[in-house]
């Protein structure tokens, strides 16, 4: 569901592009409109922001998948499954869903979106020191 950015933002935050679809598109129009705002979203920036969103995507789906699984198996929670031989297993899935996990947040330290990387962002960037009252004295 895409939620109505603030009008005076609306028109100018970048379209996702066409393969951005279903949890993915949920959250390009979750996080875009306020990276806009903060200034963290050009157009420059729709392929970063659109790994992030596939990844939250294929998260988000394996995840679900993951669940159902373990509603249907209290013993162990659809984290072992056994294979075509009759021996346990990992459930391919709980990779799947760690893969998927692991590239959300490393894809969303890129844009603040994680509470380490707002400390980089309001730390600012780099701001050389003022003149040192010997400055030009050896020219």
């Amino acid at each position: 569901m895409r939620p109505e950015p603030q009008p005076e933002i609306a028109a100018d935050v970048p379209e996702p592009p066409a393969f951005i679809t279903g949890y993915a598109a949920d959250e390009w129009w979750s996080a875009a409109p306020e990276l806009y705002r903060l200034g963290l979203l050009t157009r420059i920036d729709v392929p970063a922001l659109a790994a992030y969103c596939h990844a939250f995507g294929q998260w988000r789906m394996a995840a679900e998948a993951l669940a159902k699984m373990q509603a249907n198996d209290p013993i162990m929670n659809g984290m072992i499954i056994k294979t075509r031989y009759g021996d346990a297993a990992t459930n391919p899935l709980v990779s799947i869903a760690r893969k998927h996990a692991g590239d959300v947040i490393r894809y969303a330290s890129e844009f603040g979106l994680t509470p380490v990387a707002r400390t980089r962002l309001a730390a600012g960037g780099y701001v050389p020191p003022p003149p040192s009252k010997f400055e030009g004295l050896l020219r």
